[in-house]
């Protein structure tokens, strides 16, 4: 059980949900909603200081250390909601020194207009969902911008914000090794500090989904996808851009710290619609969600103060297991005293003696191998 004080100095952040996108993309299954008839945004920012206060209530005498609003899309908020929820949060918690305030934008060039905006309410580090750099491909994607449109945005993020990452979708229907590396040379080339480069996952429900299961989509798997990733790993490594996880990669020292606190198991505070929190009180670990619905989530925080819809203890069997499986994706792997032994010393040896795992004393990393049979390895060390 981790002591008070403990608990105090551990990495703590803030994650904010808006869940409101301009349109649904047929990759997407994230909690995000479309509304035509627009929304009642004074309302929803209400509701959010409310839950933060709540939140506030449940994770006292933690400093906070990283702030990060995703969705949905966030840059559909007005800049004057982004400062508001940013100035609750440092009345209730402290702000550490250099705190990281990252928010999700799209690079249409409406939402580029509101950049300067985000940048005075304290935001400072961007994240553009680009996703892809040419327009057929954007267009397959179900994306509201061209690609100038995001080489623009891009542009424009990096005149306002002294931190900028975008991200790229890999493994498209139709694409090739050459089509791929003439993609990411030119997405190196405009890159800042910071890429997200995610392989495309058919999710369940999603439109895709339905298309692969009828046999109009075909993208690359097997041994494609896996070409696609090695030269992924080769280009962003020669550029100075490693895999500091499996999908993103960063200049050293540029490293997304909100994102490092989910993958090292750190607690945060998840604010908004379908958000999750994982919160550490008198020495146990709890797992909380919110609401889906954004607006069955605004009528219960308006009723109770907070859109709740599960806060359970999680045992230490069960936050170790999550430990195993977020921090294998990090490059610098997992410390195994924080699994109290849980993992048989025989089973990382075979794991070793096929050149999947590497270990050096108490850490315990995947190799590049490894990496490519993550699932497999979570899986068996496990078990």
């Amino acid at each position: 059980m981790l002591s008070r004080s403990r608990v105090a100095a551990e990495p703590f952040g803030v994650y904010v949900h808006w869940p409101f996108c301009r349109a649904k993309c047929p990759y997407c299954d994230f909690n995000s909603h479309v509304r035509h008839n627009g929304i009642d945004e004074a309302r929803f920012l209400t509701a959010y200081l409310r839950e933060l206060a709540y939140f506030a209530s449940r994770a006292a005498g933690r400093s906070v250390g990283s702030i990060f609003f995703g969705g949905g899309t966030p840059s559909l908020m007005q800049p004057g909601t982004v400062a508001a929820i940013l100035e609750a949060i440092a009345g209730h918690w402290p702000l550490e020194d250099g705190v990281e305030i990252t928010l999700e934008a799209n690079p249409t060039s409406v939402e580029a207009e509101n950049f300067a905006g985000y940048r005075s309410a304290g935001v400072n580090r961007l994240s553009l969902g680009v996703q892809a750099l040419d327009d057929a491909s954007l267009k397959a994607l179900g994306r509201q911008h061209t690609a100038q449109e995001a080489l623009d945005a891009l542009a424009l993020a990096k005149r306002h914000f002294g931190r900028v990452s975008f991200d790229l979708i890999y493994a498209r229907e139709g694409q090739t090794a050459r089509n791929w590396k003439q993609e990411l040379k030119q997405a190196i080339d405009h890159a800042a500090d910071h890429l997200s480069l995610y392989q495309l996952t058919i999710e369940d429900g999603t439109p895709f989904a339905a298309r692969r299961k009828a046999g109009t989509l075909r993208v690359p798997d097997g041994a494609k996808a896996r070409a696609l990733y090695l030269l992924t790993q080769e280009l962003t490594e020669t550029a100075g851009l490693p895999a500091y996880e499996i999908s993103n990669h960063a200049r050293p020292g540029s490293e997304s710290r909100h994102n490092l606190l989910y993958w090292r198991g750190h607690d945060y505070a998840g604010i908004g619609p379908g958000a999750h929190s994982r919160v550490t009180r008198d020495g146990a670990k709890r797992a909380l969600s919110t609401i889906k619905s954004p607006e069955a989530w605004m009528a219960q925080v308006e009723a109770l103060g907070h859109g709740l819809a599960s806060d359970e203890p999680l045992s230490a069997a069960e936050s170790a297991e999550e430990y195993l499986l977020m921090g294998l994706r990090l490059t610098e792997g997992i410390d195994l005293t924080r699994l109290d032994h849980r993992i048989d010393a025989n089973r990382i040896g075979a794991l070793e003696s096929e050149g999947l795992l590497a270990r050096n004393g108490d850490r315990l990393t995947a190799t590049p191998s490894g990496r490519l049979v993550l699932d497999r390895l979570i899986l068996e060390l496990a078990a």
